[in-house]
């Protein structure tokens, strides 16, 4: 067995991917001042289809005795899109709303692999939330100074029932380091959240294709 706590290992080993899905261009462009508020509504069209998917495999998760304790009420970010798209774009949203190639990928494979497998299960839901929790709050606080928010049309960042988000991430990492893999297993899940940041630096570039799309 690996020596080194699985949550450092992981960190160490998608560190790249990471990187690179958070360099992407268009959600540079967001938060630096150089995107438009469509650009973020388009980023949280997509994250509707993406956390609906995620959160129907939470629910046939719940039981798995690998993935349920990772599982908790407090991530639930379904509702506040949902309420975020009502404020952004209207109450029809649901009419309007459609999911881009690379967004119909991942919710693909996360009901192919997260619905179904622990590692994967937690490969998904530790890229996803754990990066709400961090980058997600600099995110948060960027779009409301430029576009004005206050708590509409951010919800979907704003972790109400988690007073002390540092503690919760090192709690989560805890239980990434109790979780009684071998090393091929723990070899799985780092290449599933590799997968996971590819499928976020594909969607980056699907969304600045959309965007030049409309602009031509």
């Amino acid at each position: 067995m690996s020596v080194i706590p699985f949550s450092q290992e992981l960190r160490e080993r998608t560190r790249t991917s990471h990187s690179e899905s958070e360099g992407a261009d268009f959600m540079g462009d967001l938060m630096c001042g150089k995107g438009t508020v469509d650009d973020y509504i388009a980023l949280v069209v997509q994250h509707y289809f993406i956390y609906e998917a995620l959160e129907s495999a939470t629910e046939r998760m719940r039981s798995d005795p690998v993935a349920a304790p990772f599982i908790s009420d407090k991530l639930t970010r379904l509702p506040a899109i949902e309420e975020d798209l009502r404020f952004l774009i209207g109450v029809t949203w649901r009419d309007t709303v459609t999911p881009l190639p690379t967004t119909v990928a991942y919710v693909e494979r996360i009901r192919r692999v997260a619905a179904v497998w622990a590692g994967g299960f937690v490969a998904h839901h530790y890229t996803r939330y754990l990066g709400d929790l961090s980058g997600g709050q600099v995110i948060r606080t960027l779009m409301q100074r430029q576009f004005g928010f206050e708590t509409n049309g951010v919800g979907f960042y704003l972790f109400g029932d988690i007073a002390e988000p540092k503690r919760f991430k090192d709690t989560y990492r805890d239980q990434l380091d109790a979780v009684p893999w071998d090393d091929e297993e723990r070899s799985r899940v780092i290449d599933e959240v590799r997968v996971a940041y590819q499928f976020n630096t594909d969607l980056f570039t699907d969304l600045s294709r959309a965007k030049a799309a409309n602009v031509a």
